[in-house]
């Protein structure tokens, strides 16, 4: 295959509310959409694809604006050279298109000789926000038929217990993934967590309740704790297993394709966090559109399916210029069966 053509631009799309975690606050998504025109050589054929490369600084050290300028100098560069979102964008794109001249979906390009899953049941974001406001994003979401509620959390341990605690007797019945960014000591995660099970709350993980970089805190959480602790901020790809495990700092891993690079690389190292470590899988995402939630929700596809399905940044936009990809029914994704990503 030959890459007859490349060009990036902006892809800024309004939220409905400002997402804010515990390290950062976006109101509109600061990434950038690739696009890409390959040709088989020996054919002739030729198909285009698309990639979102995700920034969310400081979770990322790229910006917009550094992904558009490195991008900007192609063809001075080759894919096999690209790191974070920049890669994620032009290898989303590449496979896409790929997967296109084949005419198969990219879920079953990507999960070779097994059986890709059809379907995946999502959570639901709540950023940290007014007491009153979660509260009522909280019900609005639960109408809609979303049970699972991801709630932002790790600037405040008390103000995020009141929340939790008003969330749950909103929505009684829900079940919540717990995620700090990084933001609390073990002391605080622990004290949050048992506190939420005094409570009544079902927590299905917490995910990185401490720094990037400290293993020991996380390890302390995940020991004190039967709720499984996640690694984000804390697991940049493969080289990163061996340690998590060794230091028995998590019990499970968010595979995101902005710190993996490309779909292949994800579904390679969730089947090696499974099969060598034992660890659960997370697929989630930063900020984006359909576009990136639909690469995302085929690599978890791929992997037949994962532990904790986290594709629901698209539904937090005030638009989405992208269709296709998959159909929602509330939280139940269903991809779509057209050649690559199907994402129009």
């Amino acid at each position: 295959m030959r890459i007859e053509s490349l060009t990036a631009k902006p892809l800024s799309v309004p939220l409905t509310n400002p997402f804010v975690i515990a390290s950062a606050r976006v109101e509109v998504t600061p990434n950038v959409l690739v696009e890409v025109e390959i040709v088989d050589e020996v054919t002739g054929a030729r198909a285009t694809g698309r990639g979102e490369c995700a920034t969310l600084h400081p979770v990322t050290e790229e910006t917009q604006a550094s992904v558009l300028g490195h991008l900007a100098k192609w063809p001075a560069w080759s894919p096999a050279e690209l790191r974070g979102s920049a890669a994620q964008g032009v290898h989303t794109a590449l496979e896409d298109a790929s997967a296109r001249l084949q005419g198969r979906p990219l879920r079953h390009a990507l999960a070779g000789d097994r059986s890709p899953a059809n379907q995946l049941i999502t959570d639901i974001t709540l950023p940290i926000g007014p007491l009153d406001e979660m509260g009522q994003l909280a019900i609005a979401w639960r109408a809609r038929g979303f049970t699972c509620f991801k709630v932002k959390v790790g600037k405040d341990a008390d103000a995020d217990l009141r929340a939790l605690e008003r969330i749950h007797h909103l929505v009684p019945d829900a079940t919540y993934r717990i995620d700090a960014n990084a933001g609390y000591s073990a002391a605080e995660a622990i004290a949050v967590a048992r506190a939420c099970i005094r409570l009544g709350l079902i927590i299905e993980c917490f995910e990185q309740p401490c720094g990037k970089h400290a293993l020991d805190a996380m390890a302390e959480v995940a020991a004190a704790l039967d709720i499984p602790v996640i690694a984000d901020e804390s697991f940049q790809g493969r080289a990163d297993l061996e340690l998590l495990a060794k230091e028995r700092a998590a019990d499970g891993i968010n595979l995101k394709l902005t710190k993996l690079g490309s779909l292949r690389e994800a579904v390679e190292v969730g089947r090696l966090a499974r099969a060598q470590f034992g660890l659960k899988l997370m697929v989630g995402a930063m900020v984006e559109t359909r576009l990136g939630i639909t690469a995302a929700a085929n690599v978890a596809a791929a992997l037949g399916g994962v532990e904790y399905p986290d594709l629901d940044t698209a539904f937090l936009l005030a638009a989405d210029p992208f269709t296709g990809g998959y159909v929602a029914d509330g939280p139940r994704l269903s991809l779509t069966n057209g050649p690559g990503l199907d994402c129009h």
